[in-house]
């Protein structure tokens, strides 16, 4: 079973839904044979490297609220994380432009340590509240992750490194229809949006299993035919002929 996750590192649900599959995988005999593949979406691909407000006062011009507000949404969000165990820290978010994060968890992802960045951008930014728009802290989280620092370094300060791959991503989304995150799609036929009850996952991650599992690889649309020629068992006769 493969799952494709459609995810943002500044998106606070999509850390919560992170967790919370996980910790429906963790329910399922199966788990192991999951594969999970990160894929990139930038909720704001014009946002700046470096911003003079805060988060809460971002969100509050951009939903036309009072920072007040804001700041009382961003309180329940923090009380969402908690109850999976993640700790967020609004006050001190760095609020940033992720296009270089995403172009540095592809260039990890050839290293297999796709899942391990993922992690660690995810915790850097909501809990450790780093920048994680600036390339020497980017460096430093690959590195974190048993990256070579220069190397990550290199390809950050090459604007088309790796973009290409960020894109690729960004452009199924839109053939999706993919409009928010964080989104799962589960062996390219299940989508769940948004980040679902743990038990959501679990329920759907079985049904998809037990139908996989219980269907036929394939659909044969072969007919029974003296045309139907194909070697068996090391015998190549064609139909109906006595060799």
């Amino acid at each position: 079973m493969k799952i494709e996750v459609w995810s943002d590192f500044v998106c606070p649900f999509c850390y919560i839904g992170k967790r919370r599959l996980e910790q429906a995988l963790a329910q399922v005999p199966y788990k192991d044979q999951v594969e999970i593949e990160y894929k990139s979406f930038e909720l704001d691909p014009n946002a700046p490297k470096d911003s003079e407000k805060n988060i809460h006062e971002l969100l509050a011009s951009k939903y036309g609220m009072s920072v007040e507000q804001a700041k009382q949404s961003n309180d329940g969000i923090r009380q969402h994380a908690a109850s999976v165990g993640l700790t967020y820290h609004f006050d001190t978010m760095k609020p940033t432009n992720t296009f270089d994060a995403h172009r540095l968890a592809k260039f990890a992802k050839t290293k297999g340590k796709e899942a391990e960045i993922t992690e660690k951008l995810l915790y850097a930014y909501f809990t450790e509240s780093k920048h994680i728009g600036d390339h020497g802290t980017l460096a430093d989280i690959a590195e974190s992750v048993g990256l070579d620092r220069q190397e990550a370094l290199n390809v950050l300060q090459d604007k088309n490194a790796y973009a290409n791959d960020v894109r690729i991503d960004e452009a199924i989304a839109q053939q999706y229809g993919i409009r928010g995150v964080p989104y799962f799609v589960i062996n390219q036929k299940y989508a769940i949006s948004g980040a679902q009850p743990t038990e959501t996952f679990v329920n759907a991650i079985n049904k998809v299993w037990q139908e996989e599992s219980s269907a036929p690889k394939f659909q044969d649309l072969s007919t029974d035919s003296a045309e139907d020629a194909s070697c068996v068992d090391g015998n190549c006769a064609i139909p109906g002929r006595q060799e």
